[in-house]
């Protein structure tokens, strides 16, 4: 968790339908940017918490944006992989470009940041962990309320 939050970069992604969305989109809920990759082997153990995560407390005041940095046209891909790894929740984001990863300085897959309801990142964690475990919901409870 970070010290002093910091304003979280402006950054662009796609839906599953290509529309253009930022992190202003969800303004106002604490946001678990997922920065991951369909070849990224812990992305696949962790993806399943997320989705749950996203099921049981996910709505006004929490989103998971699980973000692809799969290059190009990698729709089908992620729809593959999200079968293939049972998420049922999770909504298709895509950065073709995979210029997020660089924004937020990601040093590799899966890179998580917390970002609080004013757009503040606030912690991120490196590798995989469990989303829906009952530290990582505290926490976000907590993050919420703020």
């Amino acid at each position: 968790v970070r010290s002093e939050p910091a304003p979280a970069p402006e950054i662009t992604f796609l839906d599953a339908d290509g529309n253009e969305l930022s992190l202003a989109d969800f303004e106002g809920k604490v946001v678990v940017l997922n920065l991951w990759a369909t070849w990224c082997a812990p992305c696949r153990e962790e993806m399943p918490s997320l989705d749950r995560l996203q099921a049981e407390h996910g709505g006004d005041d929490l989103q998971v944006v699980a973000l692809s940095l799969d290059r190009g046209d990698s729709l089908e891909k992620v729809r593959r992989f999200y079968e293939e790894v049972g998420v049922e929740t999770l909504a298709i984001y895509r950065d073709p470009e995979a210029e997020v990863g660089r924004a937020f300085r990601a040093p590799g897959l899966p890179t998580t940041i917390v970002i609080d309801p004013a757009g503040r990142e606030i912690g991120r964690v490196l590798g995989g962990a469990e989303w829906d475990g009952p530290e990582a919901v505290a926490l976000l409870e907590a993050a919420a309320a703020d």
